[in-house]
């Protein structure tokens, strides 16, 4: 069982931009090695991937480190200026196993930004290096990121948190027609992560959940979806043991095969993981 999205931090060391408001203060604490290893073991977890949280080279090389001396982590990924015009070297000047670069697109104040042509530009020269690209995004910026996913066909790209569906709200469009039109592309992952946080953390039921992760599963089959946790953030209404079961509960359609694969192969697959 493979775990595609966690983070670690520490916010006594370093900033995090995201990490403002009073909501947020349950987790705004040092995360660890120590505190990802209690969590995953309880819950059956072998291997997993550490998703960067600021846009730092200097984050990158840190968990990059962090992998190489844990065997649990089976990847890292990281963040680069996908603008600049040596991309190539600066991903080759990295130091372990890193499988994906990301960026926190749902940030950028210009909808299209994913399909400037500097950032294609960035996204090409992540192919030719073998590496996955993580779409962090909202439902406003889903039809760019088809737009790059149509513009680059030979590049992986994987999409966090089925694009953050506005639960708590409802509302279903555009989300759900965006999320369908990336799973009509083959190189589109996506992970059924984040759902938790994106409903109300105090009164959720997973029965609120299911319609959106049917939604997702029937948009790209167990084949190109995978299971994250999104840990720590999803503290913020689930304990991670609660977030395992519900993905369980989420997927109770699938076949042991399909089950698998959403749990252990797509991952392998779309990371290039050993």
């Amino acid at each position: 069982m493979i775990d595609a999205h966690h983070h670690l931090w520490d916010p006594s060391r370093r900033d995090y931009p995201w990490m403002t408001g009073t909501a947020l203060d349950p987790v705004r604490r040092p995360y660890t090695v120590d505190d990802l290893r209690a969590v995953t073991e309880a819950a059956g977890v072998k291997g997993t991937v550490l998703v960067q949280t600021v846009s730092s080279e200097e984050e990158t090389r840190e968990f990059l480190s962090v992998a190489v001396a844990e065997p649990l982590i089976a990847g890292v990924v990281g963040w680069t200026d996908l603008t600049a015009p040596d991309v190539a070297e600066r991903v080759a000047a990295f130091s372990g196993p890193l499988v994906g670069i990301r960026h926190q697109v749902e940030n950028e104040p210009d909808p299209s930004w994913l399909t400037r042509p500097d950032v294609l530009r960035g996204l090409a020269a992540l192919g030719e290096a073998g590496l996955a690209y993580d779409l962090l995004v909202k439902p406003p910026q889903l039809p760019a990121a088809l737009a790059a996913a149509k513009a680059l066909p030979d590049q992986v790209f994987v999409l966090d948190h089925a694009a953050k569906p506005p639960i708590s709200s409802g509302q279903w469009q555009p989300w759900a027609d965006g999320v369908a039109a990336l799973g009509e592309l083959d190189n589109v992952y996506c992970k059924l992560s984040g759902l938790v946080t994106e409903a109300d953390w105090a009164r959720w039921k997973v029965g609120q959940l299911a319609r959106w992760a049917e939604h997702v599963l029937e948009s790209f089959g167990a084949s190109r979806l995978m299971f994250g946790s999104d840990w720590p953030v999803c503290e913020l209404a689930a304990a991670y043991e609660v977030v395992v079961d519900t993905a369980f509960s989420l997927t109770g359609s699938l076949t042991d095969a399909e089950r698998l694969e959403f749990f252990d192969g797509t991952a392998r697959r779309a990371y290039r993981l050993s």
